[in-house]
This record gives structure tokens, sequence and C-alpha cells, in this order.
């Protein structure tokens, strides 16, 4: 049997430490930078914001997560925030809970019948849910008749403004569902045919283990997450605005994760290290803005970023 060169060993060494420790160095680093050269960056009101503004994308992060560990990807989560900001209008005049619970439910239907497309049709993660990044803002355009609607329901509001003991309602909500999704992995049954199925679907299936049903929750997961975001920054804005909630959310999402330690090519999910993937990006975004530097920067930056991030997550032989 033959030996690697040690050089490429070496390789396969740092580019694993990378993956698994990669992102904490880069938001240390970066929240160095921060303390010593960015003035008010340590102040409460700073804090808050820069938690605010991140928790819709932790709460989409989590779902792609889940979704990215089976090998798979979601492109709709964008699209399904537009439909959240477009419904949730429409029904306010029933209550804000019917409202959400309306949003939420076209949320997970929709999620669910990109799974079916994946687990039962066959149709690639991909496709499947570019069709719904399309259609899914174009209905909600359609649905909000291209307006932006102002929101005046204040119980409504108090889930984007509202603190529940001195956290931001959004900020508390995003930690709750980032405790239960990495429970959810970490110790249950359904966590661990995620990984199974992400590390060999076809193994998975001689093994018995039910693929196409966890593919439709997993798909269903995030459809209800990207709903939650989308009620969430739709309720900071106080107005349902379909045309711009959610722009390039999956973009965000994806970066995160891969960050953060999932693999692009399935077989393992790091709720903790998506956690951080969406710190990091948020601490790059206001690092720049606070610096005057514009936002397309943050972008190309952001692109960078997930070309080293798919580097480090190669396979370990160094293919």
């Amino acid at each position: 049997m033959s030996v690697l060169p040690a050089r490429r060993v070496e390789r396969a060494v740092a580019a694993r430490w990378l993956q698994d420790y990669g992102v904490y160095v880069a938001v240390a680093v970066l929240v160095l930078f921060n303390v010593l050269f960015t003035a008010n960056f340590v102040s409460g009101a700073n804090l808050r914001t820069q938690l605010i503004q991140a928790a819709p994308v932790l709460i989409v992060a989590l779902g792609m997560a889940l979704v990215i560990g089976t090998e798979g990807v979601d492109l709709s989560v964008g699209s399904l925030m537009a439909l959240s900001a477009a419904l949730v209008p429409l029904y306010l005049g029933y209550g804000a809970l019917p409202a959400v619970v309306v949003a939420l439910v076209v949320g997970l239907a929709a999620g669910a019948f990109s799974g079916v497309l994946v687990a039962y049709v066959g149709i690639q993660p991909i496709v499947a849910t570019l069709a719904l990044l399309v259609g899914g803002r174009g209905l909600a355009l359609v649905i909000a008749q291209g307006q932006l609607r102002d929101i005046r329901d204040p119980a409504f509001l108090v889930i984007g403004t509202g603190d529940l003991l001195g956290i931001p309602i959004g900020v508390l909500l995003a930690a709750v569902l980032a405790a239960v999704i990495g429970l959810v992995v970490q110790r249950t049954a359904f966590g661990r045919r995620i990984v199974a199925i992400g590390g060999n679907r076809q193994a998975s299936t001689l093994a018995g283990l039910p693929v196409r049903r966890v593919l439709v929750g997993v798909y269903a997961i995030s459809g209800v997450l990207a709903a939650t975001a989308g009620v969430l920054a739709t309720a900071r804005l106080g107005a349902g605005d379909p045309a711009n909630t959610g722009l390039l959310m999956e973009l965000s999402a994806i970066t995160a994760v891969v960050v953060g330690g999932t693999p692009l090519s399935g077989g393992r999910v790091r709720i903790l290290g998506t956690v951080m993937g969406v710190v990091l990006m948020q601490l790059v975004r206001a690092t720049l803005i606070k610096n005057n530097l514009p936002d397309s920067t943050a972008q190309m930056i952001q692109a960078v970023i997930i070309i080293v991030a798919v580097y480090a997550a190669r396979d370990r032989s160094g293919r």
C-alpha cells in the first residue's frame, strides 16, 4: 500500500483543522480587530443591533444545515421568507396569531413539496428548490400586488421589536431554535438518520432507514424555519415587502453552514459551527460598514470565504 507524501498529509491535516476550528479563529480575530479599531463596537446598543440582524439568518441557516447534511441544498429559503412577508399583512385582520400560523403552514407545505420532489420524484435538490426560488417570490409579489404594505398591529410588531427578559424576542427565538435543532441532531434517531443519509444514501436505503420520509421532513423543517425568519423580518421592518425580504438569504445561509464546518458533501451537521458561521458573516458585514466600505465589498469577501470553506471541506484523501 502506497504512503501519501508528507506534504499531502500535512495539507489534509491543515484542511481538517481549518474546517473544524477556522470559524472560531476568524470570529476571534474579527472581534479583536473591532475592539481595537472600531469605535463603539463594544457598546450594548451595537451588540444588540448585530444580534437582531443576525437572528433571521441563523434561523434560516439552521434549516439549511439539516438539508446540506443530507447532501442537498435549499435555494428556496429567500422566496419562502418573501411569501411570509406577503401573507402576513393579508391575514392580520384575523389577528396576529392566525397570520403567523398561515405563514408558517405555507412554509411547511412548500418545504415538504420540495422534499417530495427530491425524495419521491428524484429531482436534484438544486433544481427542485430553484423552481421554488423563482416561482415563490413571483407568487409573493402577486399576492402583495407588487406593493409594500405597512403593518400597524402592535401584537405582531412586538415580535420584531419587543424584549423578553431584556433580550430581543427575535434573538431569543433564534437561540432557542438553535438549541432545539442541536439536540435533534445530536440526541435523536432523526438526527442520526440525517447524517447517515448524507454519508451514503444508498447504504441507508439498504439498511432499512426511511430515507424518503427523512428527506421530506428535512426540507419541511427548512421551509418552516425560512417562513419563521420571514415573519421575524417582517415584524422588524413593520411592513410586508416581498420584493426585498429574504433577498440573497440562500447565499448567506449556505455560507454560514459551510464556513461552520458542515461539508456540502453531506454526512455531517455542525450546529454550533453554523451559529458561529452566522456570527462571522455578520461581523464581516458590520466591520466593512463601520469602516465605510460598500456592501458590494462584503459580498465579494463572502464569495472568497465560501471558496476557502469549500476547499477546507474537500475529501480527506486530498482529491
